[in-house]
């Protein structure tokens, strides 16, 4: 009986009203859930203080505890920030954050000359005070977790100037990016008539396709510097590999990472027939700048660089980093980036279809504060956004279970190519040096890990060494 009635309750309550509380619950519930897990997994860090009997060999009792303790420290960390933006979205629903912003922007654009019947304006206006609100809320949390977090487990390698000079950059250059991309959507939205959905997709399209090519030649190196791979046994070696699998391989860069953090990695990019791969330099032992003494009579901020690094030998031998590439090169030749490629632009294609359907809906605009107008770009942000959080979340839960699928595929790749040995010792190396932690709660892992825990990785690639 209680049941039937709250129903009918509910069924009273305007659809406005209706639609806000369910996005505000579902925000919360999903939280709540994250927060569940991250508790699961914290418990992991708090009470494994010894290196669990198959990892004898894997890791030693000293890096254990360093990477116990940082995990633990970011966790915790986590806890706080994801709290924060909780609490901090929530308020900006229930105070009526995006009407206000909304307004003000039509204010400003307003004083410039342009009218209210200049909707792009006001668009690009709101866009800029929004991300521009956001960059200002998340610089004590992006500070503290670089200099706080990162610096005391020996990750940072950056000074104050350097974070704030990058953090001004990367605003500055994604502003030059949302805005235009932004204000075309938004044209071609308005222009497109009945099938605007489809002209919208396809421009997103081209944008995505547009960035992906410029991004590593025009975009990356505004903030790190790439040099070429020096001529020399490695770059031979990596050359004649992308051959044999017939990866058509133009460059081969190492960026240096080392100015930022500690931490390794590589990847690869390029469209068709051009591709270049990019190594960290903390990923190569020859060329990590961690490993360098500072030559005598240096300033004294690489005195400092040195005594962080001094007893941490970082980095891969040329056959590991080889084998992190077979892996990496694996996911190029079994498909995996064209399928991610594909799944994305399917799932943009039906967000765009489903936005259109919905855009029309007076109660969505009158649910978050808009009863008089239905700004377009206020449309995208809470079908996005909002409406489609649910499906959200179940889509990103269904990526990561497959990128776990991919990830084990590229190791199997790897093996093939006769890597398997090699990518033992580097996936053990890197998970060192990044101090991942390999003991994890089996719900967090499989809610939140694109990649396999090590434990599992090794034991495929051990089977396949005694075969």
């Amino acid at each position: 009986g209680a049941m039937a009635l709250s129903d009918e309750l509910w069924a009273e309550v305007p659809a406005e009203k209706r639609i806000f509380c369910s996005v505000l619950l579902f925000s919360w519930a999903v939280y709540l859930w994250e927060a569940f897990l991250a508790h699961r997994q914290r418990r992991v860090y708090r009470t494994t203080t010894h290196v669990p009997q198959e990892l004898g060999q894997i890791m030693d009792s000293e890096t254990f505890e360093k990477s116990r303790l940082y995990q633990l420290d970011k966790s915790t960390f986590s806890f706080w920030s994801g709290l924060y933006s909780e609490v901090e979205g929530t308020m900006i629903l229930l105070c009526g954050g995006i009407p206000f912003l909304w307004n003000l922007s039509g204010q400003i654009s307003g004083r410039a000359g342009f009218g209210p019947e200049y909707e792009i304006v006001q668009s690009l206006v709101f866009l800029l005070l929004a991300t521009l609100f956001s960059a200002v809320t998340g610089l004590p949390w992006s500070l503290y977790n670089t200099f706080v977090i990162e610096e005391k487990h020996g990750f940072n390698q950056q000074t104050l100037g350097f974070f704030f000079k990058d953090a001004v950059k990367k605003f500055i250059v994604t502003q030059c990016i949302l805005l235009p991309v932004t204000s075309l959507l938004l044209y071609i939205i308005k222009i497109g008539g009945d099938y605007f959905f489809i002209y919208a997709w396809l421009f997103t399209l081209v944008v995505s396709l547009v960035l992906v090519t410029i991004y590593a030649d025009y975009i990356a190196p505004l903030f790190d510097k790439f040099i070429p791979l020096p001529e020399g046994e490695l770059k031979q070696q990596i050359e004649t590999m992308a051959k044999s699998i017939d990866f058509p391989l133009t460059k081969v860069y190492v960026v240096e990472g080392s100015k930022r953090s500690s931490h390794s990695n590589a990847y690869f990019y390029g469209f068709f027939k051009n591709k270049r791969i990019v190594l960290f330099d903390t990923l190569l032992e020859d060329y990590s700048a961690l490993n360098k003494e500072p030559a005598e009579g240096e300033d004294g901020e690489n005195e400092q660089t040195k005594s962080k690094t001094k007893n941490k030998k970082q980095g891969c031998k040329n056959e590991e980093v080889l084998a992190v590439l077979g892996h990496e090169l694996g996911h190029w030749k079994l498909g995996h980036t064209v399928k991610n490629i594909v799944i994305s632009q399917m799932n943009s294609f039906l967000c765009f279809f489903l936005f259109a359907v919905l855009i029309g809906r007076k109660e969505l605009f009158a649910a978050f504060g808009f009863c008089d107008t239905q700004p377009t770009l206020i449309g995208l942000m809470i079908i996005f956004q909002f409406i489609f959080s649910p499906y959200n979340e179940v889509l990103s839960f269904c990526l990561t279970v497959l990128s776990r699928r991919f990830e084990f595929q590229a190791d199997a790749f790897a093996k093939e190519l006769g890597k398997a040995k090699d990518l033992y010792s580097a996936l053990i190396k890197l998970n060192k040096d990044n101090l991942g932690f390999p003991v994890s709660d089996w719900i967090f892992s499989m809610w939140h890990y694109s990649h396999p825990p090590l434990l599992e990785r090794l034991q495929a690639l051990k089977d396949a060494k005694q075969e």
